[in-house]
């Protein structure tokens, strides 16, 4: 039997998460549904609430949404149908056909795509699907709520007599209206409408003179309405057959009524299962919100919460666009109390709430927001003391509230319990009230219960490191800023860190000496040892993170270069096909060339066509058949490889081109301006010559066996003449 109080569902604000999922409901029934969740008694219910919110919640991301569900709720009508020879309004008729509809629509769809959603098709079979209701409500009442004329026989007499009587009143007192008109006897506006009915607006002085009924008259007095003789008759009887109508309308609906009423309990059963899909699908929309997943069940007793968010705070920080911090907990036999320590402001309490809220979130059927590799199993107890619990009704002080309360957790607390108490055994003497919490703590231990406690007390702190199944653990904090990180690390206790936070906040050093001095130096020495191996702690945690970080990014670069070397691969595969392909054509094209030189030579066709014909059949035989899919694939991967080779062979072609250019550019000397004596040459010759006069821009070359006239800027220098 679970039992959860309703101190612990106020601790741990179960109430703000039904007030979400509430408001998340589309229908009356489903918001005051969702308020009233609570845990499940029977573990397969749970299962099959949890696994159908699940499948609910994957209908958000693939192609088969779920269809409407939503529908007016039934209150009044379905206490009529409880009553015999009750009659039913025309709406309530509307409301039954709609969700009848609405109940059948779903029902087929989750058989249809039973596949998808296995767990809600097995919820929608045991409700009946059946297309009466909606039929029998259609036969007499059409969409825009009225009854329809063929409703029965009499019915369509009565209108077609209606019709024929209203023509009738019509046509008389058009007739009347046009002759006291034309005598003019009327107002400007001729006409009006009294009681429902067509009435002359005759002046008061003719109104003697008007045969006819007067029904009443302006304010003014200045205009009497009256309905004409000759209408009078026609609109009493219009008035008897409107009176049919009624009655003929009320034996029709009560009839009806009378027809649906043996569907009551369906009636009811396709209610309830709507209303029951509208809370699945809102607590499926808050899982999407908060990405809450179904976590694995285990008979082991372990509860494993990585990278658990607390629910109400990261939605509250993701409006206000802050980070929110997740914790990693475990909770086993061999590890199954943990006493969290540190400073205040440091995240414990809200740790302690997390594994509290997600654990009755689960067990009441909601979807948790932790990692995929969590798990967890059901505690029949969920029993907490969080925050001041002074009770000014009871006369009560937040100490003797809280020893009552432990007193209750001692009669109710065993091996399927789960307890969790923030700051444990204060509100007395720190000796006194820390003693008596150790006492209270070994008792929960050998009762083989579950629980997380926060405290500052150095008495818990030891005893949790001394008890085989127990662990300390504490919130870590940066050792230079003092500033927390939200981040639990479990197996060893955090420092208060008192007198580090004191003068962080200004307080004079000398105060907090004499503060030193007035507690025993033991306890100085182990809150330093404990706040000293925080600091290792956290300078580790920073050192381990920088390795991960470097070690992801270690991993994606040789994922990077792996992927790279199969692109070159691939290529490498590619052009060497390409390459196989062209050396193909190249020989076949060679075998050609040479049978078409021998025909030249011998002209013998005979032999021709046989030297064709075995090309081709040795070509044939190395050929594998393949599809026209394969083919097609096969011609566009050639392509593409072709293209690929084409812009690699044109840039090796430009680079080539390039390089020759540079190759042929002669470097330009600096001009010498050549005088006589330099031996010079001539720019397209090799011989060297001389210079044995200049004469304008004209020079006289020696070459030793001959001279010649060249121009100065034909001339290349050489070297001047040797001293």
């Amino acid at each position: 039997m679970i039992s959860i109080t309703e101190k612990t569902l106020q601790d741990l604000e179960f109430s703000t998460v039904l007030q979400t999922i509430s408001e998340g409901c589309n229908t009356e029934m489903g918001k005051l549904k969702a308020l009233e969740i609570v845990p499940f008694q029977e573990k397969e219910l749970l299962m099959d609430n949890l696994v159908q919110t699940s499948e609910y919640l994957s209908s958000f991301s693939n192609n088969n949404a779920i269809s409407n569900h939503g529908f007016d709720t039934l209150t009044t009508e379905l206490k009529f149908l409880a009553i015999e020879d009750s009659q039913l309004e025309i709406s309530g008729f509307r409301k039954i056909a709609s969700l009848s509809e609405t109940a059948n629509i779903l029902i087929l769809f989750l058989k249809k795509f039973n596949e998808y959603y296995p767990k809600l098709n097995e919820k929608a079979s045991k409700v009946e699907v059946t297309k009466y209701l909606i039929q029998k409500i259609d036969e007499v009442v059409d969409k825009f709520g009225e009854v329809r004329n063929n409703a029965s026989p009499d019915l369509v007499n009565i209108r077609r007599d209606m019709n024929a009587v209203r023509g009738k009143v019509n046509q008389s007192f058009g007739m009347a209206l046009t002759h006291y008109n034309s005598l003019n006897y009327l107002d400007e506006i001729k006409e009006s409408f009294v009681e429902n009915r067509r009435v002359l607006a005759v002046l008061s002085m003719y109104r003697r003179k008007v045969k006819g009924s007067i029904l009443g008259s302006s304010k003014t007095g200045s205009i009497a309405f009256i309905e004409p003789e000759a209408t009078l008759n026609y609109s009493r009887e219009l008035k008897n057959l409107e009176y049919e109508e009624k009655e003929e309308v009320t034996r029709i609906l009560k009839q009806l009524t009378t027809d649906i009423r043996p569907f009551l309990n369906l009636i009811i059963q396709y209610q309830e299962f709507l209303s029951d899909v509208d809370v699945i699908a809102s607590k499926a929309k808050y899982a999407n919100k908060i990405n809450g997943i179904l976590p694995t069940f285990n008979n082991e007793k372990r509860l494993y919460f990585r990278d658990a968010f607390h629910p109400i705070l990261y939605l509250n920080n993701k409006i206000k666009n802050e980070i929110t911090h997740p914790q990693t907990i475990e909770l086993n036999p061999e590890s199954s109390i943990i006493v969290i320590s540190g400073p205040n402001a440091g995240g414990k309490t809200i740790s302690l709430k997390t594994v509290g809220l997600l654990q009755l979130m689960i067990q009441s059927g909601i979807l948790i927001p932790v990692h995929e590799r969590s798990e967890t199993f059901l505690f029949d107890r969920i029993l907490t003391d969080i925050g001041d619990n002074q009770s000014i009704e009871n006369h009560l002080s937040t100490y003797s509230y809280r020893l009552k309360n432990m007193n209750y957790f001692l009669k109710k607390c065993n091996s399927k319990t789960l307890f969790l108490i923030d700051e444990f055994g204060t509100g007395s003497d720190p000796d006194l009230g820390g003693a008596l919490a150790e006492v209270f703590l070994e008792e929960f231990y050998h009762r083989e219960a579950f629980g997380i406690i926060t405290t500052h007390y150095t008495n818990l702190k030891i005893l949790a490191n001394e008890l085989p199944n127990a662990t300390n653990a504490n919130m870590l904090f940066d050792e230079k800023t003092l500033e927390p990180l939200y981040k639990l690390h479990l197996g060893q206790a955090g420092s208060s860190f008192t007198f580090e936070v004191a003068q962080k906040n200004g307080i004079p050093y000398g105060l907090i000496n004499r503060a030193k001095k007035k507690i025993e130096g033991g306890k100085v020495r182990f809150d330093k040892t404990i706040a000293t191996l925080q600091k290792e702690r956290s300078k580790m945690e920073k050192t381990s993170q920088t390795l991960k970080e470097e070690e992801t990014k270690t991993r994606d670069e040789a994922k990077k270069m792996e992927t790279i070397n199969a692109k070159i691969k691939q290529k490498l595969e590619s052009y060497q096909e390409l390459y196989d392909s062209n050396q193909k054509i190249i020989y076949i094209g060679q075998k050609i060339e040479d049978i078409a030189e021998k025909y030249f030579n011998n002209k013998n066709k005979k032999e021709l066509i046989g030297e064709f014909l075995k090309v081709i059949e040795i070509e044939n035989s190395k050929r594998k058949k393949a599809t026209a899919k394969e083919i097609q694939a096969k011609e566009v991967l050639k392509k593409v490889v072709s293209k690929e080779v084409e812009v690699k062979v044109e840039e090796i072609r430009r680079e080539k081109k390039e390089k020759k250019l540079k190759a042929t550019i002669v470097i330009e000397k600096p001009k010498v301006i050549l005088k006589i004596g330099d031996r010079v040459r001539m720019f397209d010759g090799k011989a060297i010559g001389t210079i044995d006069k200049i004469d304008r821009n004209k020079a006289i070359v020696n070459y030793g066996v001959f001279t010649s006239n060249v121009s100065l800027e034909a001339l290349e220098f050489v070297e001047s003449p040797k001293k």
